[in-house]
């Protein structure tokens, strides 16, 4: 009685993995659909060409970045007294040794 219960056993078993199988292959291929199809989507989408002109400004809303921002420049006697570090250095305990050349 035990060879014909682990055959039915088994064949149940066998049954069970082919249909999970079967579920797994049927979700991934309904999941590859979806992303191809989202992904023509996205490439449909045309982008606006560059223009010459900048563009014009709404109040309230983002400047407008089609002609670069300029750099801010310092007062002259900024200019002179040199650049500042912006952090203090670092305490001793934390600078680490310096670097062995090969």
């Amino acid at each position: 009685m035990a060879s014909i219960n682990s055959k039915r056993t088994l064949r149940r078993d066998l049954w069970l993995a082919g249909g999970l199988l079967g579920l797994g292959a049927l979700v991934a291929i309904i999941s590859l659909t979806e992303i191809k199809a989202n992904h023509l989507d996205q490439v449909a989408q045309a982008t606006p060409e560059p223009s010459a002109t900048p563009a014009e400004s709404k109040p309230g809303g983002t400047r407008p970045t089609t002609p670069a921002p300029e750099p801010a420049h310092p007062d002259p006697a900024a200019q002179q007294e040199g650049a500042k570090p912006a952090l203090p250095p670092a305490p001793a305990e934390k600078v680490a040794p310096p670097m062995q050349k090969k």
